[in-house]
């Protein structure tokens, strides 16, 4: 029968994203292979990199083992405790005495950390024991000790896939055309609730086109939200130093009640009066003779598409009010004849979903009921519904994350071909009608 961790789902995949993506393979269980150093040396010795769990009623604490462990090495090693399913962490390094992990005949010298299976016990000082939030400056005694395998959930055969899928979506975007050439830019609106990240998504695909991360346009963490201006961001392709074919606008965040962008905004942007930087006011939408008005609108100066932009973890807590003026949006926009897209954010934050589910991602138990309540609630078809990753605080670029902006970046594009070509057939049967009646 096969050996069972003693870590919960949740547990199990806060620690993968914690250590970078891994995935865990269980070596060594005390309970089940004996409360014994040789036993536990034997089969964890040159595994390269492991974790070691050890379960001491309340606590849930261990290490991370960053090399490959053999006997009488000294190694660094991160000490990690679990705080209702949060993780501090407290480095030890490799000059220190307590870097050797496995410590079973030396005695308590105050060192960083000190196991010893056959007594069931495990020692801390007291800068350690404050540094992982623990409340206790003497032994814990525990009943369960695991060691695992860590190794990266995307394997380089994985990895040349991805790259390649990735290379591919960007030329397709960098060569893609709108129907029948009727404009040379589609224009992609964003709307959604202040703060779930339609200014991070255009950051994110300028940054993948760019080759590395950048933050163009302000993007802030309280209620308020930072876009108060309507923002129009065409992004220029820096191999053949010309402009992309499509064009991100951002706009105010919806907000409760009267708060936040003006409904009767909406249909401005829509139909193309709108011209960038204007200054956004709640209580009242834009008037003809604004400085920032177009009065006569052309093709190009329409929105061609819309994403509704949600924090996938927080999509089931919209208000009733939040959901009414979504539905509210939808009626205008199926006046208007925008196709319109979902797109979920932050799925990487989400605590069951490590980086290797990115890359199946619509598969992907947890997303999939995220799915299934925007289809419910809102009324959205669930192949409008798209996930993506944003770059909020990294400093490289992901080329799994990369895949996700790019596949959604492209439905959008599709999304508006289908706009175009309606335009096209509506305007036609307008011609026939008018000789008919003639």
């Amino acid at each position: 029968m096969a050996v069972a961790t003693r870590l919960t789902g949740m547990q199990e995949k806060k620690l993968q994203n914690y250590f970078g993506g891994k995935q865990f393979t269980l070596l060594y269980k005390a309970t089940v292979h004996e409360f014994s150093e040789d036993n536990l040396l034997q089969k964890c010795c040159d595994q390269g990199p492991t974790v070691m769990v050890i379960y001491g009623g309340a606590y849930v604490l261990g290490a991370y083992i960053r090399e490959s462990y053999k006997r009488d090495d000294r190694v660094p090693i991160v000490l990690f405790a679990f705080q209702e399913n949060e993780i501090s962490e407290c480095n030890i390094g490799v000059d220190s005495p307590s870097s050797f992990l496995y410590q079973y005949n030396r005695k308590w010298d105050d060192s960083g950390f000190l196991l010893n299976l056959e007594q069931k016990k495990v020692n801390m000082n007291l800068d350690t024991f404050k540094k992982l939030g623990l409340p206790q400056n003497r032994p814990i005694s525990f009943e369960e000790c695991e060691v695992f395998r860590c190794e990266d959930l995307l394997d380089k055969r994985i990895m040349k896939g991805i790259t390649q899928l990735h290379d591919k979506l960007l030329a397709d975007m960098r060569i893609y055309r709108p129907h029948r050439d009727l404009i040379h830019q589609i224009r992609i609106l964003l709307l959604g609730p202040t703060g779930a990240g339609k200014s991070s998504f255009f950051n994110s695909v300028k940054s993948v086109f760019r080759g590395h991360v950048t933050h163009q346009a302000l993007v802030g963490s309280d209620t308020t939200g930072v876009s108060d201006k309507y923002r129009t961001y065409s992004i220029k392709d820096p191999r053949a130093d010309r402009p992309l074919p499509f064009i991100l606008c951002d706009s105010m965040g919806l907000g409760e009640r009267e708060k936040g962008l003006c409904m009767d905004d909406i249909v401005y942007i829509l139909k193309g009066h709108i011209s960038d930087r204007y200054q956004f006011d709640s209580t009242k939408a834009i008037t003809p003779g604004h400085s920032n008005y177009i009065d006569y609108p052309l093709l190009k100066d329409r929105i061609h598409c819309a994403a509704f932009v949600f924090d996938i973890n927080s999509v089931e807590y919209l208000s009733r009010d939040m959901m009414a003026k979504i539905k509210k949006i939808r009626r205008e926009l199926i006046k208007c004849g925008v196709v319109h897209v979902v797109l979920l954010t932050h799925v990487d934050s989400m605590d069951l979903v490590t980086r290797g589910d990115l890359r199946d991602i619509y598969s992907c138990m947890p997303v999939k009921l995220k799915l299934e309540t925007v289809h419910r609630e809102l009324g959205f078809a669930l192949s409008d519904i798209l996930v993506v990753s944003n770059y909020t605080s990294e400093w490289e670029l992901d080329p799994v994350k990369d895949v996700l902006i790019l596949s959604a970046l492209r439905q959008m594009l599709w999304a508006a071909d289908d706009f175009l070509e309606d335009l096209l057939l509506e305007e036609t049967e307008i011609k026939e009608n008018e000789l008919s009646s003639v």
